[in-house]
């Protein structure tokens, strides 16, 4: 692999290289007859960076990613890695990228490391293969056939058949389905581990605390568009704070206040209703602090309390749940 130097600087509390971008997607569509599948999009990844994309399913994740591998051409739009356009696979992009993909393409009469042989004799600039079995804690499993691995260790011999070709970049889908927690937080290692080496990294994920953890930026898609992107701390900023609270038996729902710059929203839980106000409006800095306040003016003078009273920041979770279900579309306008 071709050692890539970056400058890393700290802007919002969360680390960018400056390096030019490896990857590039610009205004990105993908049609199949009527349907389109990839909407427009557009984003970057530069050395040293990992952008996660996220998503529900059908969103058009896997579509972009198989578009910058090089096995569909866009409809419109362009996909450049390394400057050079991926359809085809061409020598340029193929010797220097990876992926490791929801299917595996492991054969299951081999054994562990039969299976990397054979991978690394494709590679231009192979790692050694006990190198990499120490890395994914396979080198125990060596001997046995793919077919008698448990669904997770399959993952990580995938995890292994990527890093051999010592790729500059790595397109990760979904990496750590089927693995324990043990295995998917040293997953999680190695992944910070190559993007300190200045790899530039694509994830893809169901799993949010995943993407929290390794995302230096995220996008959110949905029906083939990109609605929410930026670094996490400045996605959730924008997505407002939660103050909740159970409601006093003595109130009904209708009486409950208005509050300047918030929503509010009533469900049951453990038998009793509890509110939230989802307070977007007002300064970032402040607004909670004015919620917390009118409602506790509310509350006295009503002469109740306001029973486990929470104040949170927004969490990623419910960004992807409000983009999911159309709700990020209204607190746009």
């Amino acid at each position: 692999m071709t050692t890539q130097n970056t400058a890393t600087a700290v802007e919002n509390g969360a680390p960018h290289t400056t390096a030019e971008p490896t990857v590039v997607v610009r205004d990105l569509r993908q049609r199949y007859g009527d349907f389109e599948a990839v909407k427009g999009v557009s984003f970057e990844i530069r050395p040293g960076e990992l952008f996660a994309l996220l998503g529900t399913n059908g969103a058009g994740k896997t579509t972009t990613i198989e578009t910058l591998e090089g096995f569909r051409k866009p409809s419109s739009g362009t996909a450049r890695i390394f400057g050079q356009d991926p359809f085809g696979q061409p020598a340029g992009v193929r010797e220097r990228a990876d992926a490791v993909l929801q299917g595996s393409g492991l054969m299951d009469d081999l054994s562990v490391e039969e299976n990397l042989v054979l991978t690394r004799d494709l590679a231009a600039d192979p790692r050694d293969v006990d190198e990499v079995l120490e890395l994914v804690d396979l080198i125990e499993k060596r001997g046995l056939r793919v077919r008698q691995l448990s669904g997770g260790q399959k993952r990580r011999l995938d995890l292994a058949s990527a890093l051999i070709s010592r790729p500059e970049v790595l397109y990760l889908d979904e990496p750590t389905t089927g693995m324990d927690p043990e295995a998917r937080h040293e997953t999680w290692r190695i992944v910070n581990d190559l993007k300190a080496s200045g790899v530039a990294i694509l994830l893809t994920t169901h799993y949010l605390e995943e993407a929290e953890r390794l995302a230096d930026r995220l996008a959110i898609m949905h029906r083939g568009e990109i609605h929410v992107e930026g670094t996490l701390a400045d996605v959730l900023a924008g997505w407002g704070d939660r103050v909740g609270f159970q409601v006093p038996d003595e109130v009904r729902t209708a009486d409950l206040p208005e509050v300047e710059g918030a929503r509010c929203e009533v469900e049951t839980r453990d038998q009793a209703l509890w509110a939230t106000y989802t307070v977007t409006g007002g300064g970032v800095a402040d607004r909670a602090h004015h919620a917390v306040a009118a409602l506790l003016a509310w509350a006295t003078a009503r002469g109740t309390v306001l029973r486990h009273l929470q104040v949170r920041g927004a969490s990623l979770e419910d960004v992807f749940l409000q983009v999911a279900d159309g709700t990020a579309d209204l607190l746009a306008e």
